[in-house]
């Protein structure tokens, strides 16, 4: 049986890093480090006394330089924003495809208001559930459900309506750390599905130059996700992206990248930390 993602608990750990911060993060997870096992939960613990927790965000960005960490930590509080902003336009569904150990479940504010759909690969949603059960003092669950699904191979819009989703209804689709690991007929199939609901959609990628992995920084993480697992398979052209987006019925809205949400989010709080150009944040309406 296929492990939980690898993935999935980096960026976990990351968020659980960033949480420990304190006055000058700028994400909030309390529930991250409860998804973390072993050697992760033990560095995120660590990571709660200042100096060690700086010590082991200069390890990581020194060991993999273009930036995963701090591209994560964007990327998550770009994402938050964003759908917190569809939660104040009355949307009362998200769905969360691919959730990993995503917590926005619980942690965002007013999303208690919506049904929230978490789907997943089997093997990681069933390692997430036992977890989120095992936490103290989570908020109510009554408005998650869980969905799971392979992208690859399941049928995402049955699966989301036998689970109570409504395609007529608005909608924020939350797509996040996931298309670089599927293949372009998942990618395409997904997306295709996606476009008979009614909403937005927020995704990341990769942008396609990073699939060979030589430039500059990027072999480090590279290696990183081939040797646990989850090469990258696929990326995007940011240039050909709009048009590929409208041929399946959705509109570009935003496209940046991570660096840029570092920017926007790190750089005023005097945080000069490396983060992706070619990772990148994207949201679509469905037309």
């Amino acid at each position: 049986m296929r492990n939980s993602s690898r993935s999935a608990e980096h960026v976990a750990l990351f968020r659980a890093i960033e949480t420990a911060r304190g006055h000058d993060r700028v994400v909030d997870d309390p529930y991250a480090q409860r998804f973390l096992t072993g050697s992760h939960r033990l560095i995120a613990g660590l990571a709660r006394v200042p100096a060690i927790g700086r010590r082991v965000e200069r390890y990581i960005d020194r060991r993999w330089p273009a930036g995963p960490r701090a591209s994560a930590v964007a990327r998550t509080r770009l994402i938050d924003d964003l759908t917190v902003e569809a939660l104040h336009r009355d949307v009362r569904q998200v769905v969360l495809l691919g959730a990993g150990f995503d917590s926005r479940a619980y942690r965002l504010p007013g999303i208690d208001a919506a049904r929230v759909f978490e789907v997943d690969h089997p093997a990681t949603q069933a390692t997430k559930e036992r977890l989120v059960h095992g936490v103290v003092g989570l908020p109510q669950r009554g408005h998650v459900r869980f969905v799971p699904v392979d992208l690859i191979t399941g049928d995402l819009d049955a699966e989301l309506r036998s689970a109570g989703f409504t395609a007529g209804e608005p909608a924020v689709i939350i797509w996040e750390g996931v298309t670089n690991y599927l293949t372009a007929a998942a990618v395409d199939a997904t997306l295709r599905q996606i476009a008979h609901f009614k909403g937005t959609i927020i995704f990341t990628y990769v942008d396609r130059v990073a699939l060979d992995g030589d430039r500059p920084g990027i072999a480090e993480w590279h290696a990183a996700v081939r040797d646990g697992g989850e090469p990258w398979t696929f990326g995007f052209v940011p240039a050909e992206l709009p048009e590929y987006l409208a041929a399946r019925g959705l509109r570009l809205t935003l496209d940046e990248s991570a660096r840029t949400a570092a920017d926007r989010y790190l750089t005023p709080l005097g945080r000069d930390e490396p983060a992706a150009e070619f990772y990148r944040i994207a949201r679509a309406e469905i037309l």
